[in-house]
């Protein structure tokens, strides 16, 4: 009975609450501006074994890996998501920031001012683009369907703002249609930039390749839910938003032998790590597939396919940061952000960058 008893305490233990999560952060370290050469960033070099940290550039990176390795990034490409217009019959300003695409016009979105935009509102937003709101949400937003003369998403091309996140206080610039988009960006989809491969440049892809690192590409669509603020104490209550995800046969191939092989799976991102945990057998061999995640991985967690993570930092009591504590331990991860702050790294998407192996 004792040894129960003692079983469950440790159990109960091992539960962590929203504030373990959280840490200070001075705002000045909050990157505004993308660097002009993306692998010249600073990249915190991490041990999970001994908990060693070095510090060194992100164009470093090919050396850090293996022959033999896998180095996984998500090739999704951030669609420019924010709208403004008015409403049809009073001519109010209104913003829509497009989630996702439910079928073929109908979207689910967040409008700005919400309480003066209802169900049967039609919304202007140039001679080729119109919507009508049809539906509320539960989450606040609404269901609108689009009117277009022509494709939605080359229409958002011209007249849509790239969706940069609320902590980047201005306006997106020209700069930004480039910067906050991965060089390997092929499948619209996100309406964020999966950060940590943000720092990649083509010269370093190729680097690595000829090291005889395996590339292999996922698609998972980033939506807001992987910035929703977490509001419950125990977070273990929390509810993923789920996003749409895509392995192809080739992916799980190249994921797989290399397991098979000895060699390390390497996540660029936490977006990367949900979507290759999310269809990993109990032996960390995937499948190829396509469908949506909800998955939130926060500690104690066991990885399964993932060997060796690239992140950003990331924002106080986030579910990113959660799941990077999960992967690094919280007390290695709490010391690695310390030092980060003590070194002035520059904070969140357009920041530094750490590789914990």
């Amino acid at each position: 009975m004792d040894s129960k008893k003692n079983y469950f305490d440790s159990i109960d233990n091992l539960r962590y609450r929203l504030e373990d999560f959280e840490y200070d952060l001075p705002q000045e370290l909050i990157a505004q501006y993308p660097l002009e050469k993306r692998d010249s960033c600073r990249l915190m070099v991490m041990n999970r074994a001994t908990g060693a940290i070095k510090h060194q550039k992100f164009a470093d990176l090919a050396n850090l890996l293996n022959a033999g390795d896998c180095l996984v990034l998500n090739d999704t490409r951030v669609f420019p998501a924010r709208l403004f217009g008015r409403k049809d019959r009073t001519g109010a300003q209104v913003e829509v920031f497009l989630l996702r695409n439910l079928e073929g016009n109908l979207w689910e979105v967040m409008v700005k001012p919400a309480r003066k935009i209802r169900i049967g509102n039609k919304i202007l937003f140039d001679e080729n683009l119109s919507c009508d709101v049809v539906d509320n949400t539960l989450s606040g937003g609404r269901i609108v369907e689009f009117d277009t003369n022509g494709n939605i998403l080359q229409i958002l091309d011209k007249i849509g703002s790239m969706p940069l996140p609320p902590y980047i206080k201005r306006h997106p610039e020209s700069r930004d249609q480039e910067y906050y988009q991965t060089v390997y960006a092929s499948k619209p989809g996100a309406v964020a930039a999966p950060t940590a491969g943000l720092h990649f440049t083509n010269p370093l892809l190729q680097k690595i390749e000829k090291r005889e690192i395996k590339l292999a590409y996922v698609t998972l669509h980033i939506g807001v839910g992987s910035f929703r603020p977490v509001k419950v104490e125990d977070i273990s209550r929390h509810r993923m938003d789920s996003e749409y995800y895509e392995i192809d046969t080739e992916t799980a191939s190249l994921i797989n032998k290399t397991r098979q092989e000895g060699g390390s799976v390497v996540a660029v991102g936490t977006t990367c790590v949900r979507a290759l945990e999310s269809l990993s057998d109990h032996h960390g061999f995937i499948r190829s597939a396509r469908g949506w995640t909800d998955k939130f991985i926060y500690p104690p967690y066991e990885f399964r396919v993932v060997n060796k993570l690239l992140t950003n930092f990331h924002l106080p009591a986030s579910t990113l940061l959660m799941l990077v504590a999960a992967f690094g331990s919280l007390d290695l991860i709490k010391k690695a952000y310390r030092e980060a702050v003590e070194n002035k790294y520059r904070f969140f998407s357009y920041g530094d960058a750490m590789f914990i192996h």
